[in-house]
């Protein structure tokens, strides 16, 4: 498994998400847990080359803390996919189009920012401290135009 696997096996859930409106975070949930399960197939195959690569060291090379993160790629479909392995905070931000977070738990039981492991969106203007408690999680970042300010 190599970096452009995984680029590869998330193409289609990016291609898949183009229309996917942010501005109702939670309708665009809904969406995605109906047509994206995290039990489903699709998922657990990106689960599982993201897994490889944190274990072979090349997905979350950079580290700050509690935080292990790497980019994946500075545009698919629109998104910049961006991966993070955190057992704790990360750094404040501001999401200017929104954020849609695919989420697995890696050790524990992990709650990021309230949400279980699974689908996590934040809409256009929305600014958090991303934080886990209760173990690690292994996140991918899907954001629209790779569109972020750290605040």
């Amino acid at each position: 498994m190599t970096a452009e696997d995984l680029i590869r096996l998330v193409e289609p859930l990016t291609a898949a998400l183009t229309d996917l409106s942010l501005l109702d975070p939670l309708a665009a949930k809904a969406r995605l847990d109906a047509e994206h399960a995290i039990d489903s197939p699709e998922i657990e195959a990106i689960r599982e080359a993201m897994a490889v690569g944190v274990e072979e060291g090349w997905l979350v090379p950079r580290e700050s803390g509690a935080v292990k993160f790497g980019r994946l790629a500075k545009e698919q479909n629109g998104f910049s996919l961006d991966v993070v392995l955190s057992g704790g905070d990360g750094p404040r931000h501001k999401h200017p189009l929104g954020e849609i977070n695919l989420m697995f738990a890696w050790s524990g039981e992990p709650i990021f920012d309230g949400c279980e492991p699974g689908w996590a969106v934040f809409g256009p203007n929305s600014i958090h401290v991303p934080g886990v408690a209760g173990g690690q999680m292994l996140i991918l970042y899907l954001l629209p135009d790779g569109a972020v300010e750290w605040v």
